[in-house]
């Protein structure tokens, strides 16, 4: 459960998050230095626009834009609903077209906690062979990939994707303050002592997925694509993640 805490301390915990002093953070949002501490100290409550301002300065997510809204005794103004809601059909439905679109390459899409939402047919190549516990919905993509009955054990590249992934799950965990994603992190890390990386083949162009599969050697590469100025909690938090091979023989064994 989390604790209910005054909009102003939300706001200063948002604030030295993204590292920023009162009257940097006054500048950057046009306000007074004056008002940011009244803000946070309790002496004002803010109006809901003044709110939204404030968090719009500071890359507040959605969800916790609501959040300080109701904090500071106002309605929350961003809508969540799951995707396989009836309103949610075209949101779903764009979320498909990508994942059929990228095929035959593998793509998935997934929550702000990396849970998978959706994925298109070629993204078995994570999924196929790991433990039955690891794909009850919902199916943690983090801890499918690191987990010792998961695809760690077919990631030739295992440690090159531990320093990777680990590191940022942290940064995440932090920006957001999310404690599943602080406990997922620590989850993680338990799995296995942390080595050393390799340093990148200087004829990478990105971290690459070296896996096998079905007797394969292959490469992947990653993008990440989410929603453009999204209304709506849930899309916001949506990331797909497109796959695309590394190499000739990657591309010609997907074909």
């Amino acid at each position: 459960m989390i604790e209910e805490r005054p909009v102003g301390r939300l706001l200063r915990e948002w604030r030295l998050r993204r590292k920023l002093s009162q009257l940097d953070f006054a500048i950057q949002a046009g306000v007074s230095a004056r008002h940011v501490s009244f803000v946070e100290t309790g002496r004002t409550i803010p109006s809901s626009s003044m709110v939204l301002h404030l968090a719009e300065h500071l890359g507040v997510p959605l969800r916790e834009r609501n959040r300080l809204l109701v904090a500071a005794g106002h309605a929350p103004v961003f809508r969540e609903r799951p995707l396989d809601d009836p309103d949610m059909a075209r949101a779903r439905e764009a979320v498909q077209q990508v994942l059929r679109g990228h095929e035959p390459y593998p793509a998935l899409a997934v929550d702000r906690r990396w849970n998978l939402l959706l994925a298109n047919d070629a993204a078995e190549v994570f999924l196929d062979g790991a433990d039955p516990a690891l794909l009850r919905p919902p199916v943690n993509m983090m801890r499918l990939g690191l987990h010792p009955d998961g695809l760690a054990p077919r990631l030739r590249n295992l440690d090159q994707v531990r320093a990777h992934l680990l590191p940022r799950l942290a940064r995440q965990a932090a920006q957001t303050g999310d404690p599943e994603l602080h406990a997922l992190h620590e989850e993680l890390r338990s799995y296995a002592p942390p080595h050393e990386a390799p340093p990148p083949d200087p004829a990478d162009i990105a971290l690459p997925l070296h896996l096998t599969w079905r007797g394969a050697e292959l490469s992947l590469i990653n993008t990440i694509t989410t929603f453009g100025t999204p209304f709506d909690v849930t899309l916001e938090e949506i990331a797909v993640e497109a796959y695309f091979p590394a190499d000739p023989q990657t591309a010609r064994f997907f074909r």
